[in-house]
């Protein structure tokens, strides 16, 4: 049986983390059974989720569990595209993860009132007494983390035009179609769907979401994607 360890759902969310739910989504589209474990954190191989369980082998790293589901269990998510299709599926994604993703963190953890609403809850099983000390610990490292990648050294406003620039770029590529390259979704979509998701997500009140809310068919993408691949998910919002 394959384990995929997740945080679990937060924030209306199937997972906080848009790394997490791409792997959801990947497994799902696979068609493989799976279960899902969310207190596996404390034993991740790379200290971050997600991660797999394969029978024994475990895989950590959203796009590597792509690769194992490929080479081990003979499975193309990006069946049926041209090689510039694949190219552009790949950039889009690496997109998403390597800038607008950091863009998000920056809005949910250095904004003080997301931060209430949203990350700090992540520690409430914390003793009382430690509790302020790890919070500030935790943000701290995040703040730092945010500077080393470079999205922490700009102003909120520059942060956030970087991040329209994303969504307006997958908004223009995405079209008037269902998935990214035509009616059936493919391995971006994994990727792009948690991205789209985290930046719609409603407990965060910022211009990014905003602006996310103000691209009609990315609002429609997202929507769609949650009835496919979390329709619980998507009763619950009905």
């Amino acid at each position: 049986m394959i384990t995929l360890y997740t945080f679990g759902p937060h924030f209306g969310l199937p997972d906080p983390s848009p790394f997490v739910v791409k792997a959801l989504v990947q497994l799902k589209m696979s068609g493989l059974p799976f279960e899902i474990n969310s207190k596996g954190y404390s034993k991740a191989p790379k200290g971050k989720l997600p991660y797999l369980n394969d029978g024994g082998e475990i895989i950590a790293d959203s796009t590597f569990i792509r690769r194992h589901l490929e080479t081990k269990h003979g499975i193309d998510l990006d069946r049926g595209l041209s090689a510039g299709q694949r190219a552009t599926g790949w950039a889009l994604e690496k997109m998403c993860e390597e800038h607008l993703y950091w863009t998000i963190v920056d809005s949910r953890w250095m904004m003080t009132k997301n931060f209430n609403k949203g990350p700090r809850h992540f520690f409430d099983a914390v003793p009382a007494p430690l509790r302020p000390l790890i919070i500030a610990k935790m943000n701290r490292d995040t703040k730092r983390t945010l500077w080393g990648q470079g999205i922490g050294r700009h102003a909120r406003a520059d942060i956030e035009w970087l991040a329209m620039r994303d969504l307006d770029a997958i908004s223009a590529l995405l079209g008037d179609q269902p998935f990214l390259f035509g009616d059936e979704p493919h391995a971006a979509d994994a990727s792009v769907y948690g991205s789209v998701a985290s930046a719609l997500c409603p407990l965060f009140d910022t211009p990014i979401r905003a602006h996310a809310e103000s691209k009609a068919n990315l609002a429609a993408y997202a929507k769609r994607g949650t009835a496919r691949w979390f329709p619980e998910l998507a009763a619950s919002r009905a």
